[in-house]
């Protein structure tokens, strides 16, 4: 296997990996995707737990089959009762899993609780989802991106919503492999400052242009558009004043034609699920033949067995 620099790493955010090791990790993925079987001894002898705060659908299910296709151990822990650190401090959790286990695998409420846990767990922690980033959900999507058109040169992709923790880890990945990204808020929901910031300094070195308007015209003339519910867990207080505010932003043939416009082919459409049909996307648009939602949530697995291998150093 290729030395990527990743073995033994954390991966709490995309940032942390450069344009080479994130196309590094989209090649195995395609390998892995082809040929499972070639790599079912990849994490022989290694187990992975899983710790969850938030409910799960695809990312459960995508890390405990992939890592058992793998030939790996996966231990799936329901933290949904108590927050980490709230029965134990997140330092003795970590010290205690860093001797049973051989990655820890969390979706949690809190990146800082994912970075006091990857400070004192000697074992490589993998963000599963946090308030400020999905990482996993941006390599598979990335992934799904580079399939559908062949090749991420001259790709532009849009992010239409709120700018959440998808929005944020797709920007990075984005920007990074220089895929151009135009990022489509309503006022005062756009992606957290010093995520923008950072992306730009990314967009700078590898060629790509990045946009943040709050303008829906912008979405014209782009291969993908994204979107993501309005209302994410624990925003359930804001449900009605957030709908308001997104109300324009929805997903629906109108827009999809609009960015399809230039285009030799019709823009494809993508949400990490779970959606909230007739909100932020209409029926009409998420089953349609340009909707990839369901090749996104099957990368989810591949995306995450490549980085799986890469970082627990596996062989075939």
């Amino acid at each position: 296997m290729a030395n990527t620099g990743l073995r033994g790493s954390d991966l709490l955010t995309i940032a942390s990996l450069s344009a080479d090791q994130i196309r590094s990790l989209l090649d195995l993925a395609a390998k892995v995707k082809a040929d499972v079987g070639a790599y079912s001894k990849a994490l022989a002898g290694k187990t992975g737990i899983m710790i969850f705060e938030k409910p799960s659908l695809r990312t459960k299910v995508t890390f405990e089959v992939g890592i058992q296709k793998l030939g790996g151990i996966a231990v799936y822990m329901d933290q949904s009762g108590a927050k980490l650190g709230e029965r134990e401090s997140i330092r003795d959790y970590g010290k205690n899993l860093e001797r049973w286990v051989d990655c820890i695998i969390a979706r949690v409420y809190s990146q800082k609780s994912l970075e006091e846990l990857a400070e004192h767990a000697e074992k490589p922690v993998i963000n599963a989802l946090s308030d400020r980033f999905h990482p996993c959900q941006a390599l598979a999507d990335i992934f799904t991106v580079q399939e559908r058109l062949g090749t991420l040169k001259g790709a532009r992709l849009a992010f239409i919503g709120d700018g959440n923790n998808v929005c944020n880890s797709l920007m990075h990945a984005a920007t990074l492999l220089g895929v151009d990204m135009t990022v489509i808020t309503p006022k005062g929901y756009g992606p957290a400052d010093d995520v923008v910031e950072e992306c730009s300094r990314f967009a700078t070195a590898s060629g790509a242009k990045l946009t943040v308007t709050n303008d829906i015209q912008a979405i014209a003339g782009h291969h993908a558009v994204y979107t993501d519910v309005w209302v994410s867990m624990g925003q359930a207080d804001q449900a009605g004043k957030r709908r308001k505010a997104f109300q324009a932003y929805q997903v629906n043939q109108n827009l999809m034609g609009m960015a399809s416009r230039g285009l030799k082919a019709p823009a494809m459409f993508m949400h990490c699920l779970p959606a909230q049909r007739g909100v932020e996307v209409t029926d009409e648009v998420i089953d349609s033949p340009s909707s990839v939602v369901y090749e996104q949530a099957e990368n989810r697995m591949h995306a995450q067995n490549a980085l799986l291998v890469q970082v627990l150093g596996g062989q075939k």
